[in-house]
């Protein structure tokens, strides 16, 4: 049986990257190969190294105007790239050689919410902002254009009328979590 290769791209605290490291520990067909990261104050690094996985920590020059971080991932062949909390734009040369084989989360139910600008905070903000009554999590497909490639799986959940951009938050998180690694699996197992 072959293994399935997956590799991470995390910007932060690397709770989500934490969730799906431990949802494969012990499914001996896939494989976390790497996690790449831009930002050396990320725990999600020191997550990787408690799993043994291979981190790689990159910069703007290295990603955007050379081929090397594609280059490495070339060199692994993932059969999945999962951005779990990565806060930068994806660049072409790496979209074009994985056509659908780049999966997000997104903290709202898109298309609303999506876009430049629209991540973390900013996003539980605006729908509190917008007296919207429900919110969620979006799993994608990277395209060219922010959060809007093919939608993969969405999860609503109704808001309180009390509801504050914090305690928002945290229920995106739990769904994030409940969710993300299943739908990580079975986009492997039907890819």
């Amino acid at each position: 049986m072959n293994t399935k290769k997956i590799i991470l791209f995390a910007s932060g605290s690397g709770s989500n990257f934490e969730e799906i490291c431990k949802h494969f520990e012990d499914k001996k067909q896939f494989s976390i190969d790497l996690l790449i990261c831009n930002n050396s104050k990320a725990r999600a690094l020191n997550k990787a190294k408690a799993y043994g996985i291979k981190t790689l920590l990159i910069n703007k020059e290295s990603f955007y105007k050379t081929s090397s971080t594609l280059d490495k991932i070339l060199k692994i062949t993932p059969d999945l790239i999962v951005l779990a909390g990565f806060l930068w734009k994806i660049p072409t040369k790496i979209i074009d050689k994985f056509p659908n084989k780049i999966i997000n989360i997104h903290p709202a139910l898109l298309p609303d919410y999506g876009g430049k600008g629209m991540y973390g905070m900013n996003i539980h903000k605006t729908v509190i902002e917008n007296n919207e009554t429900k919110s969620g999590i979006t799993i994608h497909f990277v395209n060219k254009n922010y959060d809007e490639g093919k939608i993969l799986f969405q999860k609503a959940i109704n808001l309180e009328g009390t509801e504050s951009s914090e305690s928002l938050s945290r229920k995106i998180l739990k769904l994030e979590h409940k969710f993300f690694p299943k739908i990580i699996e079975k986009a492997l197992n039907n890819g």
